[in-house]
Formats: structure tokens, C-alpha cells, sequence
């Protein structure tokens, strides 16, 4: 569901009582990060927090803003997660199938899908107040420092835009954003970020590498830039889809980059090719832990636009559950259908907060041939964008895999470790410390489905503990006539 502004969804989130209002001062060096980093633990993800007054700085900020099932919901405008999931089934099912996947293409001709397409307007909000060369200052930002060991502030809610130098192809990414300076800012991507690969490319072909930072506006932008997305498909026409509607841009300041109209701030720059990079300090990851120090370019900036009234969005890394790892949540509900139609045997997917939402996944298939589970895990690995995870348990398709005990369970119950490990080398989470060699590691697989006897297995599978479904429906329908209550 498409909202232009930040504020609109502000709104919408006060009228649901998701939004709790910080009026007390609080500082952005350290104590916001900790005020949000024990609301997000609880259950639900806890409120959205808006700081009205954070010291030193005009200018408030939102946290949490994504972070619990409900808050998600409301921004994709769906009941549940699983609508959402529907309704992408339903674009790829319906007189766009063949639009979905090829209209994302850069390449692709129009196709129905294309009403979802950007489009460049000629004024635009986020431009009411403009700053250029010596007036900007990014210290005028509350831009939190969130852990103790971090040496700079980070804007961490920004979507930052780049264009390949060669092919012209632009990419919005989520990346960490230093603040080192009043105009310098450091982007922490790396090796496997296509923002990275542009810069890479500046460098060789001496050529000046616009950036454009992107903060505030409809918060499905967040979901946009971190999408796991397959090469070739265009994230503005995506971020398009999310929103059922098409995504307003404005040309930016100084750069001849398109920006999103409504966002509450824009900081425009570029990164010089010919400049030697910096050896960046450690900031906070969402695996839980600090970065290791990397040498990383550094945007000059050279404008800084906004609204006239901006609210500054924050994301605290954290160990999860954060809000990080619901947006996590929601994109796995959303990329089911696609994962389905990649590897059809596939039931339903998590990835679990426990992991990181990004180390473990859970996988249920429908089993019909021996050594399915491990055709599942191949596919899982082969697929950079989905494929990632360091254990990959695969169950039968009776298992929720939105249970961890009940994954657990089946991994106790129809492992054989001899038999059901699977081990593949290759390319690993680029912040995945455990890795001794950064980005090169291990995956492991965990086949926990029930076993054919053509699968090594000689004896009989026993059957499972079971009762009727018509027995499981008149006890639930008696529940309260029984007296037992909130009993399970």
C-alpha cells in the first residue's frame, strides 16, 4: 500500500497504537540506540518509538518503525503476511505472470506490470530546504552512535542509489552509512553489494561515481533496497509492485541522479575514483557483533535536501530480533512465491530469528522421490540470492516450519548423521566472522525428511503420533465447555 510520506504512515501508526511519542530529551550518542534495543525485545517487536526531542538537534527521530508483524502489515497495507505472500502468488498466477519477473527486467519491452514504473516528476518535497557545498553539515543530523565500540555516528535507514559507470544501470542498496566528517560519509559495502561493483568499475574506468542517499519517505522503500532480487531486475519498478503503485522520483541537486519525491531527506554526493580509500573503523552489524576495520571509499557530499519539518529514520543493529529481522521476515513471506516457482516442491520456508535471520533456514518440500531433499538443497545453494544460510534443515512438508520445536523435533527424530549431513563449500555472509576466510566457508544441509528405502533406509518408517482431524476439531470446538481456558 503506497504512502507518499513518511509522515502519512506516522500517522496511520498513532491512529493504530503502534507509535509511542518520546518527549523527554534523549541522546543520540548511545542512550536512543539502548532505549530502542530493549523495546525490540519484546515478543512482538515492541512500539514504534518516535523521539520528539533528541539533544542537540531540531530535527526528531523514528525508530522501530518496521519492526513487529503488525507495523509490516499496515505498510504493505495486508492483514497478515501471508496475504501479502497471496497476493504475490497471485502476480505471478494471473495476466502478468509473464509481466512479474520480465518487466522487472531492465531490459524487458512494456508489458502490463509497467504502470508500476518510476516516474520523474518536476518538484518535489524532499527539496523544500536545499544545502550545497559549504553549507552542508551532517553533524545538523541526529545521527545516532549506537554501540559503545563505534567510533562514528551511522545513518542506518538510508536507501542509497548508484549507477553503473558502463552499462548505466541503477541500483538502490541498503548499506550502513558512516559519518566521518561534515560532508564525508563512508558506505560500508562490500565485495557481494552491487554498490560496490560501481564503485569498483569507477575506479577502473577513472570515472566519478554519483551517490545518492535516500532517508524517510514510504517506509516499503526499506524493503525495496534490501530485497534479495536477482541480478538484471529493476528494485524501482519492485518497490513499485510493493507499494501497487508507481514510485515518484525528482532529480537530484547536484547529482543526475532520480531521488524519491517524498523522502524527509536526500544527501547527494559522489565518490572520487582517483581518491585512495580509507581504512573505515568498526561499526555495528546486525549479525549482533562489531565489523572488522576495512578499507572503503568515501562519498564527498555535496548536497543535503529535506522537508521543511524532517524526521530522521533510524535502524539500531542489534542481536535479533530487531527491526532488521522482522523486514527480514516479511521478504521471506513475499519471495515464497518465487522460490516456489524456482524449485516447486517447496511448501514453505523460515528463517529464524535465532539464526539471525540469516544463518539458518528451515525448509518444508513435498517428498516424492529419494534424494529430494538434497536436489532442494542444491538448488537452495546455487541461487545466490537465496541461498546463503549456513544450516539448512529440509523436513517434510507436515512440518511448520514456522515452529522451531517442531523442526527440531524432525531433525531429532529422522536424522541419521552419516547419512543425512550434507556438506558444500563456497562462498559465505561476507560478515560472517566465523568464516576463517572472509566470504569463503561452509554450508551445511540437514536432510530431516522421512526416509525411502531406496534412500539406504532397510527398515520399515514407523508412523507418527496422530490423532483423527475430526477428533481434533470437536475437542477444539469444546474447548470452552471443557473449563480449561488459555490451556493448549
Amino acid at each position: 500500500m503506497a504512502h507518499e510520506f513518511l509522515t502519512d504512515f506516522l500517522a496511520k501508526l498513532q491512529d493504530a497504537g503502534e507509535l509511542v511519542r518520546v518527549a523527554a530529551p534523549v541522546d543520540a550518542a548511545l542512550e536512543l540506540s539502548a532505549i530502542v534495543e530493549r523495546v525490540t525485545r519484546a515478543e512482538d517487536g515492541g512500539p514504534a518509538l518516535f523521539f520528539e526531542n533528541v539533544k542537540n538537534s531540531p530535527i526528531p527521530v523514528v525508530a522501530n518503525l518496521l519492526g513487529s508483524r503488525r507495523r509490516l502489515c499496515l505498510a504493505l497495507g495486508v492483514d497478515s503476511l501471508d496475504q501479502a505472500s497471496s497476493a504475490m502468488d497471485r502476480l505471478l498466477n494471473g495476466e502478468t505472470a509473464t509481466g512479474w519477473l520480465d518487466a522487472l527486467k531492465l531490459t524487458a519491452p512494456a508489458s502490463a506490470s509497467n504502470r508500476f514504473a518510476p516516474r520523474v516528476i518536476k518538484t518535489a518535497v524532499c527539496q523544500q530546504v536545499v544545502k550545497l557545498g559549504r553549507d552542508v553539515n551532517l553533524w545538523d543530523l541526529p545521527v545516532p552512535r549506537c554501540w559503545p565500540d563505534e567510533a562514528n555516528p551511522t545513518l542506518t535507514a538510508a536507501q542509497t542509489l548508484t549507477r553503473h559507470p558502463l552499462t548505466n544501470v541503477e541500483h538502490w542498496g541498503s548499506y550502513p552509512l558512516q559519518v566521518i566528517g561534515p560532508r564525508e560519509v563512508v558506505p560500508h559495502w562490500h565485495r557481494q553489494h552491487e554498490g560496490y561493483r560501481h564503485w569498483q568499475t569507477a575506479v577502473r574506468e577513472r570515472k566519478q561515481l554519483p551517490v545518492a542517499m535516500s532517508l524517510g519517505g514510504d517506509p516499503l522503500l526499506g524493503l525495496m533496497a534490501s530485497a534479495p532480487l536477482l541480478p538484471g531486475l529493476d528494485r524501482g519498478l519492485f518497490g513499485g509492485l510493493l507499494r501497487g503503485a508507481s514510485l515518484d522520483l525528482v532529480r537530484g541537486r547536484s547529482v543526475e541522479l532520480d531521488v524519491p519525491a517524498g523522502a524527509e531527506i536526500i544527501i547527494e554526493g559522489y565518490i572520487d575514483h582517483a581518491a585512495t580509500p580509507q581504512m573505515a573503523p568498526s561499526i555495528a552489524s546486525d549479525s549482533g557483533h562489531y565489523s572488522l576495520p576495512e578499507e572503503l571509499p568515501v562519498i564527498q557530499v555535496t548536497a543535503v535536501t529535506h522537508r521543511a519539518n524532517p524526521v530522521l529514520p533510524v535502524v539500531i543493529a542489534s542481536r535479533p530480533p530487531n527491526e532488521s529481522s522482522w523486514m527480514s521476515l516479511a521478504l521471506d513471506r513475499l519471495f515464497l512465491p518465487l522460490v516456489q516457482r524456482l524449485i516447486p516442491e517447496v511448501v514453505d520456508w523460515h528463517r529464524p530469528f535465532s539464526g539471525g535471520s540469516r544463518h539458518i533456514l528451515f525448509v518444508s518440500i513435498r517428498k516424492d522421490a529419494p534424494h529430494q531433499a538434497r536436489r532442494v538443497l542444491n538448488a537452495l545453494w546455487g541461487a545466490t540470492a537465496f541461498g546463503s544460510s549456513k544450516l539448512t534443515v529440509v523436513v517434510d512438508a507436515d512440518v511448520n516450519v514456522q515452529r522451531e520445536a517442531d523442526v527440531w523435533f524432525a531433525v531429532g527424530s529422522h536424522t541419521h548423521p552419516g547419512r543425512d549431513l550434507i556438506f558444500n563449500p563456497g562462498s559465505t555472509q561476507m560478515d560472517d566472522h566465523a568464516a576463517p576466510v572472509r566470504g569463503i566457508g561452509h554450508a551445511v544441509g540437514l536432510d530431516a525428511t522421512r526416509k525411502f528405502t531406496d534412500e539406504g533406509h532397510p527398515r520399515a518408517w514407523p508412523l507418527p503420533l496422530q490423532h483423527s482431524e475430526e477428533l481434533s476439531t470437536s475437542v477444539a470446538e469444546r474447548w470452552s465447555e471443557l473449563g480449561l481456558g488459555g490451556q493448549h
